[in-house]
């Protein structure tokens, strides 16, 4: 059984790509909902939340665990992986890395835009991995504080939240007019991303948009071809199930969740 955690809904944007691409497998799907959002919060806490979801997961029989959650791959996938684990039982990944591998394909002036929240830009984790494929690239970040609230309140497809969408891409451009690939860091902006190109196309931009989704599905695909032992444990005794998880009122998850999925769910609440 594979293991999807996110610090709210974001991850379930993550978790559909994957499953259109890798649907022989069972998968949990585990919200944070009642401690997010994450985006504000400090290293410390933001590690010590997440290694609470992967032990959770872990003990659950997730072999292999994806952190579906862009602030959670920066703030604390690397400690958890060096510290707290043992590989032999179960591997943790994160969204980050397979987003920027395919970053400097897409690039013609190598001037990169990255959207995300304030903790994923506190980090840095984009402009180190993204120097890492290439250091002659230029890499600026925007912060989006506004943008997750406006998607999990509903509120993303009104006009009031073009506002926004123009602010934060009118900051992020006038810093840098030569940016022409963005990357939306964080996995709720695709739900935005057709305000996000329409406003490029208004303004004459010729910008490449980059969403995690299939990227990080067919990274994942790559990577259980990579580890077949990996991919035996996590199909074991599979029936291609999902389970959805939440930290907050299973209901209140379920109304919600619609927002991110095609298709009603119902959801079980539990304590981390």
């Amino acid at each position: 059984m594979i293991g999807i955690f996110d610090s709210g809904y974001g991850g379930l944007t993550i978790l559909n790509q994957i499953r259109k691409t890798l649907p022989e497998y069972d998968y949990l799907y585990l919200g944070d909902n009642a401690r997010a959002p994450y985006g504000t919060r400090s290293f410390d806490v933001i590690y010590e939340y997440t290694l609470q979801a992967v032990n959770y997961l872990h003990e659950q029989g997730c072999n292999l665990i994806i952190l579906a959650c862009n602030t959670a791959s920066a703030k604390a996938l690397r400690t958890i992986q060096q510290r707290d684990i043992n590989p032999d039982e179960v591997r943790v990944l994160g969204v980050i890395r397979p987003t920027v591998e395919v970053v400097p394909a897409r690039t013609r002036t190598k001037h990169i835009g990255v959207l995300a929240t304030p903790g994923t830009v506190a980090s840095e984790s984009y402009v180190i991995e993204l120097l890492k494929q290439d250091p002659t690239l230029v890499v600026t970040q925007q912060a989006c504080p506004m943008w997750v609230p406006l998607i999990e309140s509903g509120e993303h497809l009104n006009a009031g939240a073009d506002y926004f969408v123009e602010k934060y891409l009118t900051e992020l451009l006038t810093r840098d007019p030569l940016i022409d690939t963005i990357i939306l860091g964080c996995t709720h902006y695709p739900l935005l991303q057709d305000k996000i190109e329409d406003f490029l196309k208004r303004t004459n931009r010729q910008i490449s948009v980059i969403a995690q989704g299939a990227i990080v599905a067919n990274s994942l695909q790559d990577y259980l071809l990579r580890h077949p032992d990996i991919a035996e444990r996590a199909k074991m005794g599979g029936k291609q199930t999902i389970t959805y998880l939440t930290t907050e009122s299973a209901t209140k998850f379920a109304e919600s969740a619609s927002i991110f999925l095609s298709t009603p769910i119902t959801a079980n609440h539990i304590e981390l």
